[in-house]
């Protein structure tokens, strides 16, 4: 047994509700089981619990044993002093708050076949639980909590950009600089990416926009590529030299070169190429925040991020090794995760910030205008039936799996719920 369990059961109220008793032998009636609480303190909140004649308001505590009260320190907390009924799966042993006052407690008593369900999916050795159960959920509750798990996979990615945002004094040109810089790393390189960004404020990279060449030099030679001489490349040395006079201009510190993953990418996704495009989408967009926070339609955001390297990355992915010659544009792939990562929770925090239901909503617009993504999670749940006509349904699947079924939060998602609970109405 287990209290996530318990919690399911008094939240959905599926425990038997006639003729309820404290372990004293008064009768209860269950008004209101509560909310369910998410911070510290009790695990219900703003219950209304009727018990002998008397009606009572506050918090409900959960534990497979009464003992766990004390195990869990809770006779000596003071924020379990309004906790007015005490639920368990075994009753032994009587339980008093801090004020030594005794806790009215009732034991839990269900139908069995809910925690066999249970057990059928928290036991499963498939990667989805619920895999040969999809056909039990109706289509409607279905499309309900698909678009609930892309509004939190929204909100999940949309608490980076506030902390960004909060970090730079509310600057949204900052904030989306360093967002769009962090999506450029695309994974692997990440966190070197932020790392660049930071150390390279787009005020600065402003003041030389309508030169590329000089874009180059400081982003390349932030990122610590320009440390060592290369004699033999003209390209290189040329932005070493302009790099070392604007590095000593500004007083900047380059991040460290070890930092960057070449291992295990396809070249076309190499740091190197990944920066040259970022600094060719720098020179070319002049607003870049306004580009991309209030765009025409989706085509201006594509002509957006076409951006043109310099000849010099036609046919190199390093800078020590000529390539066959091959033009280094940003493919779909590309754009559609830097639509997903970048442009839509921008547009989500964008609105909230400003409390402008249409401004936010308008990620969600951009999400079902853009194509669905395409991986082995996916294809998991195309498999089981689940359309995934764009990339609004493509991130709540992708959401569904990281974070309730890889964790196995059956309980807390409506199609695990839906299992549970299946043909086993409460008496």
């Amino acid at each position: 047994m287990t209290e996530d369990f318990l919690h399911y059961i008094w939240q959905q109220q599926l425990f038997f509700r006639e003729d309820i008793r404290t372990a004293d032998g008064e009768p209860v009636c269950v008004e209101r089981p509560g909310i369910r609480n998410a911070n510290a303190g009790a695990d219900f909140t703003d219950a209304r619990i009727k018990i002998g004649d008397t009606l009572w308001a506050g918090c409900v505590e959960i534990h497979i044993r009464s003992s766990d009260w004390e195990k869990h320190g809770h006779h000596t907390d003071a924020a379990f002093n309004n906790v007015i009924l005490h639920v368990v799966y075994q009753h032994d042993a009587d339980v008093y708050n801090i004020s030594r006052m005794k806790i009215p407690e009732i034991t839990l008593h269900f139908d069995k076949r809910y925690y066999e369900n249970y057990l059928s999916l928290a036991d499963s050795r498939e990667t989805i639980a619920c895999k040969d159960k999809t056909g039990m959920i109706d289509a409607f509750s279905r499309i309900k909590w698909i678009e609930r798990l892309a509004i939190e996979r929204l909100e999940h990615k949309s608490e980076a950009v506030r902390q960004i945002y909060r970090s730079t004094g509310n600057d949204w040109m900052e904030t989306s600089y360093r967002q769009l810089a962090r999506n450029f790393g695309f994974g692997l390189n990440a966190l070197p990416f932020e790392s660049l960004a930071k150390s390279l404020p787009l005020r600065l990279l402003l003041k030389h926009q309508d030169r590329l060449h000089q874009l180059e030099a400081l982003l390349f030679g932030q990122a610590g590529m320009l440390n060592d001489e290369m004699p033999d490349n003209e390209y290189h040395t040329s932005l070493r030299k302009e790099y070392l006079f604007l590095r000593q201009k500004y007083g900047l510190s380059p991040v460290e070169p070890f930092l960057w993953k070449f291992l295990r990418l396809r070249p076309v996704n190499f740091p190197t190429i990944r920066i040259a495009q970022f600094a060719a989408l720098i020179h070319r967009s002049e607003h870049l925040f306004s580009q991309i926070i209030r765009p025409k339609d989706l085509r201006t955001l594509e002509q957006m991020f076409k951006p043109e390297v310099s000849p010099f990355w036609e046919n190199h992915y390093v800078f020590g090794k000529t390539s066959e010659k091959r033009k280094k544009s940003f493919g779909s792939a590309a754009f559609l995760s830097v639509m997903i990562n970048t442009v839509a929770p921008l547009l989500f925090v964008y609105g909230k910030e400003h409390d402008e239901e249409k401004e936010y909503l308008r990620a969600v617009e951009l999400l079902e205008q853009l194509p669905a993504e395409k991986n082995s999670i996916l294809s998991q749940w195309a498999s089981l039936g689940f359309d995934n006509p764009n990339a609004f349904t493509s991130q709540a699947l992708l959401h569904l799996k990281n974070e309730y079924c890889n964790t196995r939060r059956c309980l807390h998602c409506t199609f695990g719920n839906a299992i549970v609970g299946k043909n086993l109405p409460a008496k």
